[in-house]
């Protein structure tokens, strides 16, 4: 599976079989912000009541409108939002990737409830994999997971990647994919 990449009104997006994943923009992260319903305005699709994911942190939202404050040209590196196509459209996950020291790009992805156990975790970050490693200067994409994280460790298989050793937190692991 090769993830399409193209821009619609100059917002990154990725399309596969199944999903689009389209760049969350400074407007789309203060749209969610705000949890009044108006994300699905703006992205054109339906949120349902498990949006948030759980593991949606602030701050990380804080540090992607700071970076695409000052480094716009980085969009379509750090959040996406994962979007169920079919009838409509529905935010179903995200998925992003954040440069660290000599050209790896660590990844993070999230899929709500209801929607997990059905490849589509896997779809959206294979996808992110697949499109960062063809970027200038990426030369290895990353993941990390707690060790008994059965589900994500598959995510991370499916992508390609190989187990390199322990995380950077107690009890985690990191997997590894090479340019």
């Amino acid at each position: 599976m090769r993830a399409l990449f193209q821009r619609k009104a100059g917002v990154p997006e990725l399309k596969t079989s199944r999903l689009r994943l389209v760049a969350m923009t400074p407007a789309m992260l203060e749209a969610d912000a705000a949890r009044d319903g108006s994300l699905a305005g703006v992205l054109g699709a339906r949120l349902t009541g498990e949006w948030p994911p759980v593991d949606w942190e602030a701050h990380v939202v804080a540090m992607i409108v700071l970076q695409a404050a000052e480094r716009p040209a980085a969009m379509g590196w750090h959040r996406y939002a994962v979007l169920r196509e079919g009838r409509g459209k529905t935010l179903i996950g995200c998925v992003g990737g954040f440069p660290k020291a000599d050209g790896v790009v660590e990844i993070g992805y999230s899929t709500l409830p209801a929607y997990q156990r059905k490849g589509f975790g896997s779809e959206g970050a294979r996808a992110l994999v697949e499109y960062l490693l063809r970027q200038d200067g990426v030369r290895a994409v990353t993941a990390q997971t707690h060790r008994g994280s059965a589900e994500s460790i598959k995510v991370m298989e499916r992508c390609g990647m190989a187990f390199v050793g322990d995380g950077d937190d107690p009890g985690t692991v990191r997997y590894r994919r090479e340019r």
